[in-house]
């Protein structure tokens, strides 16, 4: 059961900065030169707070997180942040080129608080694997600042219904949106407020018997829950009453309708002593047919492939300096590599890469894959193509992306894909609201 609530957002004042200076991506896609870009726009950026810059003298009195919390007090105290006047969601669309074609998509949703539970509830259900150092590094910054300055990206299966009432509400503010800023990736993100408690009350009852799937912020959410439970026990007595730390700021996006892309994320293995081309050609044949192709295969011909052979199931690209090889069929006796992992496990790109290829015949472990020693992770097909031809590493992978309704399916069995298995394309925009607890 999905709770979902208004709220009084904190938002950047127009007229004390441009939104456009001080908006990020989310934090953990934020890169070093990113970061340097973000301190230099504006001194109200969000990166200050979100990911700010650590310095050499950092100790117990003063570090990222006690700037960070100083510079949150300090924009709400002179104006920098106001709070909106009444409780609200916030109609939010994103418009888009579709990456690797000519085509433009938007996708739509809204901001509201919701409802966070255990996953045991079944209410909220994950898709990912999640690692220490994040949440340990979010819940220090959650401690610091008591609030939240991106949004969970929630899925939910509607057929509209939600979308067709906002769609209403913000009818007759269309063309003039509280907020429109355009990011990096020449992404328009648009924001409507949306106060009227008929239109609120009618998607809390659509909601309310919906199943939600994380689709980005993981870490976030189980940061939350860590600190709800601090909260709590905190507290000497419950009134059973909501609080503010029993929610979180989410995006909620209907799956069922257009928008809704997810890409890839290609593997890159590097650091083996012993890889050689021969061997891994042969070893791969124990798993899948394999089919050598053209060795000089630039990424729109490699995507074409792919496209085309995944109808049929399974297919991946392994490319060398000196060869590329499509991959496909699997075969029985790859079995033995999947140990408890479901069928339905079993049936995607992404399991099939790691536990025949890299764990089966490159021999990396689930360890190290897990801290990224001997396989890094890239978006682009170019870039990965370019990376193995000048040697920076032994071997790429390439695939087609995870399907919505894999992701669907593995979350609802309480099931979970292998790190970094889909890449919801764009991201949501942090600092376009700011949920703060106290």
């Amino acid at each position: 059961m999905a709770i979902i609530s208004p709220f009084r957002a904190w938002r950047y004042a127009p007229d004390r900065v441009p939104v456009q200076q001080v908006v990020t991506q989310p934090y953990d896609k934020i890169t070093p030169a990113m970061q340097e870009r973000y301190y230099q726009a504006s001194p109200y950026n969000l990166v200050r707070i979100v990911l700010g810059k650590r310095l050499p003298g950092d100790g117990d009195a003063e570090n990222v997180y006690t700037r960070a919390a100083a510079a949150f007090q300090n924009w709400r105290q002179t104006g920098v942040l106001q709070r909106d006047p009444e409780p609200s969601i916030y109609r939010y669309s994103q418009t888009f080129w579709h990456p690797g074609s000519q085509a433009t998509a938007e996708r739509r949703g809204f901001i509201a608080l919701g409802r966070i539970e255990e996953y045991s509830a079944g209410a909220v259900f994950r898709h990912e694997q999640t690692l220490a150092k994040p949440k340990a590094d979010r819940l220090d910054l959650l401690r610091a600042n008591r609030a939240h300055f991106g949004q969970i990206f929630m899925l939910y299966s509607g057929a509209g219904k939600v979308d067709t009432l906002l769609d209403s509400a913000a009818a007759p503010q269309i063309a003039s949106p509280e907020i429109e800023v355009t990011d990096e990736y020449d992404v328009v993100h648009r924001v409507w407020r949306i106060s009227d408690s008929s239109i609120i009350a009618s998607v809390q009852k659509e909601m309310r018997d919906k199943k939600l799937i994380i689709a980005d912020g993981h870490h976030r959410y189980e940061t939350a829950l860590t600190y709800r439970s601090e909260r709590r026990a905190e507290a000497e007595t419950g009134s059973g009453l909501p609080v503010p730390y029993d929610s979180v700021m989410m995006t909620f996006v209907d799956m069922d309708r257009p928008g809704l892309v997810i890409l890839p994320t290609h593997r890159l293995a590097f650091g083996l002593p012993a890889f050689s081309v021969a061997r891994f050609q042969t070893e791969t044949g124990r798993f899948f047919d394999v089919e050598e192709v053209d060795a000089g295969i630039d990424a729109a011909r490699a995507k074409a492939i792919l496209q085309e052979a995944g109808h049929d199931g399974t297919a991946l690209l392994a490319v060398t300096a000196e060869a590329a090889f499509l991959l496909h069929t699997p075969k029985a006796n790859g079995s033995s590599v999947f140990g408890n992992l479901s069928l339905r496990q079993q049936a995607l790109d992404v399991v099939q890469l790691h536990k025949c290829l890299l764990e089966g015949v490159l021999k990396i472990s689930e360890e190290a894959i897990r801290n990224q020693e001997n396989v890094s992770y890239c978006r682009e097909a170019a870039d990965a193509l370019m990376q193995v031809r000048s040697g920076k590493v032994q071997a790429a992978f390439l695939m087609n992306p995870v399907r919505m309704e894999q992701v669907r399916d593995i979350a609802f069995a309480g099931e979970v894909l292998p790190q970094k298995s889909t890449d919801f394309y764009p991201k949501l925009l942090s600092g376009l609201t700011i949920y703060a607890l106290e």
